[in-house]
């Protein structure tokens, strides 16, 4: 219901944007099943990502209509986090500095990115993934990879448990994934964590997904 909350002025109507897909940097479309289509709420509070499901040969019946195109959104809150770290771990490749995070987050070829720094809670919680220096009343970021690692690590716990609770089975998933041989528990907890680090690596780096697995 968040997504599509009627917005409270005139300029904070909810947007659809593409952005670059966290784990690539590039953009993907919904053909490609990579999900490089966010929502921002009315007023930016909240991101959302967009998912495309299509079938061929699909349309919908809408009242005493036919829509031909038949595809299926779905969306669901994203932890902006996310999508921040890809501009985060680019400035300190180029120059390793302290900077303000609204020069860090910036991207001609997608303007929009910028609003990642509206969601609420970013600039509480972006001190998981960065040092901070406060000079003044301004607040200057460097990316850390050890708190990044830390805050992923609770991601994946988060994952596991998520899983858990919904009593998902993962052990056969995993042993396609990996291409393990035999018939291991099918839900030790090697599996889940396994399985959560493959979910959270579809929103990192990958050389960042490598360290992760290290870590965990």
């Amino acid at each position: 219901e968040a997504a599509i909350d009627p917005p409270n002025t005139p300029d904070s109507e909810a947007l659809f944007t593409r952005l670059r897909n966290p784990s690539t940097g590039k953009f993907g479309n919904c053909d490609m099943g990579e999900a490089t289509l966010y929502l921002f709420n009315s007023g930016a509070q909240q991101l959302f990502e967009v998912k495309c499901f299509q079938e061929e040969y699909h349309s919908w019946f809408i009242g005493q209509t036919v829509e031909q195109d038949g595809r299926l959104l779905f969306v669901t809150p994203m932890d902006p986090l996310f999508l921040i770290l890809y501009y985060l771990i680019k400035a300190y490749k180029e120059n390793g500095k302290f900077q303000p995070l609204d020069q860090v987050v910036l991207d001609s070829e997608y303007p929009y990115c910028s609003w990642l720094l509206k969601c609420t809670d970013v600039k509480q919680y972006i001190h998981h993934v960065t040092e901070e220096k406060e000079i003044g009343s301004q607040k200057f970021h460097r990316y850390s990879q050890e708190k990044t690692l830390k805050w992923l690590k609770k991601k994946v716990n988060q994952t596991v448990k998520a899983l858990k609770s919904n009593n998902i089975t993962v052990g056969q998933r995993v042993q396609s994934a990996t291409f393990i041989s035999g018939n291991p528990n099918p839900d030790s907890e090697e599996d889940y964590v396994r399985y959560a680090h493959g979910l959270i690596s579809e929103y990192i780096p990958e050389d960042l997904s490598k360290e992760l697995s290290k870590f965990l």
